[in-house]
This record gives C-alpha cells, structure tokens and sequence, in this order.
C-alpha cells in the first residue's frame, strides 16, 4: 500500500534524541522550563557528548537517571542526530508549568514538534521529551477530568462521521484501563452494514511492524545481524548492487537507497497475479539504487518486501505463516491476516474513496487491492487484537526485554532492561485508497490509542492526533 509509516520516528520515549539541534533567534521564555530547553539546545548544538551528559544530570532528576543512565540518553541523542543533521527552531508553540512544545526544522528540511514534559514540583526536572512530525496543536487549556476528556472526543469523532471524514473504529486506553471502544461508520454501503469493534480493517503499512519484529526474532534467535549485507541471507538475490551494499538494519531504517513497487508495471498487472511476496519482486528488482545506502533516507515498500524475503529464508515458511505462527499466535491476535482481496471474509470492512475532482461520491477500493498484501503493507486486523498485540510487546511475550524495547526505541540496552517495559512507544500509520490506521502507544504513560478507518487518509489519523492533544489535558486519578 502507498503509505506513510512513522515507525519509531513518532515514538514518544523518555529522553530520546534528535539531532544538531535548535540553533534560532526564538526567545524562549525565562522560566525554570524555558531555561531548561535552552541549555537542551545549546548541548546538542555543541555536538559534545560531554557537554549533553551535563545537560541530562543538570536537569533530570536522581529517580530518572536512575531508571535510565545519562549515557543511555547521550546515545539516543546521538542516533537521531545523525538522522535529522540539524535543527532550527522555528516557534514556541505550547508552554506550561509541565510542559513546552516548540517547533524546528531539520537539515533535511523536515518540520518537527518537540515536546519536554517536567515534573509539577517546585524544581520541574525533565521527565520527558517527545518528537513528532509536522506541527502539532497546543495542548492550551485547563486540565480536564477523564469524564470531560471522552465527551469531548466522542463529540469531535461523531461531527467527522457526520460530516463524511471518518468511518471506522477507535481504542483509547490508560494503563490497562479501556476507556473507549467505539464503531463508526458502515462496513460495507452498499447494504449498510455498520462497522463494529471487531469488524476487521486494512493496516495498510502498518504491516510493517510485525516485518520488523520478525527480523527481531531472528536476530534474537542468533540466525542474523543488522549489521550484516542482504547477500548474507539472500545470496541469489538478482541485484547484486543491493545484495552487496544494502544491510538489514538499512531495510528497517529506509536508508537502502531501495524506493518503491508502485508505478506503471504494478497498475498494468492484473491484481488477482500479485499473491506472495516473490510476486511483488518483478515491480523494483532490477531499479537502481536511490542514493548510496546509508546516506539518505527514503520511504521505502520495496526494502520491506526483501526484508519478508528474508524471514522466508531464515525461517523455512512463508511470510504469512511465520507471522501467524510467531507473532499472531502468541500474541493472541485472532483476527489478523492477509485475507485474499477476493475472498469472503466475514466481518470485514469494505474500503471506500472518491472518483478523482467528485467529493459526492463512493466507490470502493476492490480494484486497486492486490491479491493479497505483502511484508509492505495490506494486512487486516481489530482493535482487540492489536491491543493485545502491545501488552505482548511490552510484556516480553514476543520477544526478550532487549529487543522489545529496540522495537520500540530503536536501541539495543547493553543489558535486558526490566518488563514491563516502561520506554519508548509506537506510533505508526498506514494508508490508501479507502485504507487508513493509527497506533499510538506511550510505553511510560500507558496511553494507547488505535484507530482503524476504512476511508482515505487521513481519516484514522486525523482522528488519532485529535484524541492525542485532548489526551495531554487529562488528570488522570491515581
């Protein structure tokens, strides 16, 4: 699926990093917060290692740094900033007694939302710091009580059904506590038949993530290394340029140089042909590489179909059968697949978009699905499942506490951190015509949101970032 994937990047961890970070003119305020952010901006500016581990004893407190060593935060600085080169700040957009969000642009021209959460006593130590894409909406307003905060997000999702934006489902939850589970919308028009909240969507990339993992597992199990060339594992693998150059971690990462398998071959091919990975293959094989691997990064399908080749090889099954056996199982996802375009499927959501320049009308997506989706993107699932899907993740259930937490930081620990997990996040979206899906997990906070649409983006996702921003008014009860 054409889809747009925030794997790790949207992540909202304790103390992650990015990048040559926030040289401006923008006078921050001259508060303990403001003041906080400047000496943030100016270490990382500073690219010394020295001087950004002063940063984080200076301004977390003993309990974080405790539960996450400065020299742990320093190294996921360093990551991203090899990432976004580096960053100007471009506006303050929020500013509290416990929080501060600002926004910057990075080296490669990117628009960032960076957010510092602080502690509410007198000293407002840094507790938290997040990074999402594009500008995001203040979080302005009084705190809200969990009562207000679902009224208020059950009126906004009812004006966008209302108002033709949103069909779908919708999960919040905080801790282990399900707030809101909710169906909207018609599965299938024609016969007006309503979504429910186990009614079964298109993810779309979202797909990804469970590529992801399975390469986890296999790294786990000792049967590969990211740092190792695809010709390790894929020795007759036709290009040998991507073969010799391209590593599994430059897969996961988009920084192959590999681009994508839509375009004019795919279009021309019957899409009932296009059922197995080794049929996705024929659209990118033989195109040259982007850029040299490691240098750039690209939004990449075609890296995700070598890297479900590759969980082939290593494990003696098919893509599908692997994750089914490694990943759904155990994870008790039920309802997960890669349901065949043209099967029936019971309790499946028919996925609708609009004739190009007609907003009036519906057609649905049938004829620009492929047989069946791929280690890319395509896949089906609920909002149970992928519910249960995390508390798997961050209960150690899938994977050891080390690469569970890589899945949701991105960084191996040099030691197995303890379980649950309490770092780092998810926050993925994939989308097409007629498909749009949301996940947002906060590993510290326990806030989950997930909405699966079954209309054009950014229908999951405008609903996602709406529940998001009322979500950070909340005073949750202890």
């Amino acid at each position: 699926m054409t889809t747009r994937f925030r794997l790790v990047l949207t992540i909202i961890a304790l103390i992650t990093g990015l990048s040559d970070i926030l040289h401006s003119q923008v006078n921050l305020p001259d508060t303990r917060q403001g003041n906080t952010v400047r000496e943030f901006i100016a270490a990382f500016n500073s690219g010394d290692d020295a001087a950004m581990r002063q940063f984080f004893l200076d301004n977390v407190s003993k309990e974080g740094l405790a539960d996450r060593p400065a020299d742990v935060r320093v190294e996921r600085m360093k990551m991203f900033r090899n990432d976004a080169k580096s960053l100007t700040l471009l506006k303050v957009l929020d500013t509290s007694a416990t929080s501060m969000a600002v926004l910057a642009k990075s080296g490669k021209g990117e628009t960032l939302t960076l957010t510092f959460n602080f502690d509410p006593t007198p000293q407002h130590s840094l507790v938290g710091f997040g990074i999402e894409m594009g500008e995001q909406g203040p979080t302005g307003g009084p705190p809200v009580s969990k009562k207000e905060f679902l009224k208020s997000v059950e009126g906004r999702v009812d004006a966008a059904v209302r108002d033709g934006k949103f069909s779908g489902a919708a999960l919040i939850a905080h801790g282990n506590s399900v707030l809101l589970k909710k169906a909207y919308g018609t599965a299938d028009k024609r016969f007006n038949v309503p979504n429910r909240t186990d009614t079964k969507f298109n993810l779309g990339s979202i797909n990804k993530f469970f590529t992801r993992m399975a390469i986890a597992q296999l790294a786990q199990a000792g049967k590969l290394s990211l740092d190792k060339p695809v010709i390790t594992y894929l020795p007759d693998y036709p290009s040998r340029t991507v073969a010799e150059k391209v590593t599994i971690e430059q897969l996961i990462s988009m920084k192959s140089g590999m681009g994508d398998f839509f375009g004019e071959k795919f279009t021309n091919t019957p899409k009932d042909k296009i059922r197995t990975l080794n049929d996705y293959l024929q659209f990118f094989v033989n195109d040259s590489l982007l850029f040299e691997p490691g240098t750039q990064r690209r939004y990449s399908n075609a890296g995700y179909i070598v890297l479900g080749l590759i969980v082939e090889r290593l494990s003696g099954q098919d893509y599908y059968t692997y994750v089914h056996d490694h990943i759904f199982k155990p994870a008790l996802m039920n309802n997960s697949d890669w349901f065949a375009s043209d099967a029936v499927t019971p309790n499946l959501a028919t996925g609708y978009t609009h004739p190009e320049r007609d907003e009036h009308t519906w057609i649905s997506n049938i004829h620009e699905l492929p047989g069946r989706g791929s280690s890319a993107g395509g896949g089906y699932s609920t909002l149970d499942d992928l519910y249960s899907f995390i508390h798997a993740l961050l209960g150690g259930k899938l994977l050891n506490a080390r690469y569970s937490e890589w899945m949701l930081t991105s960084m191996l620990p040099q030691t197995d951190p303890p379980l649950p997990l309490k770092h780092g996040g998810i926050g993925i979206a994939g989308g097409t015509a007629g498909v749009n899906a949301a996940v947002e997990l906060d590993a510290e906070s326990g806030n989950v949101v997930i909405v699966l649409a079954n209309y054009d983006p950014p229908a999951a996702e405008a609903v996602s970032k709406t529940i998001r921003e009322l979500m950070k008014r909340v005073k949750w009860e202890k």
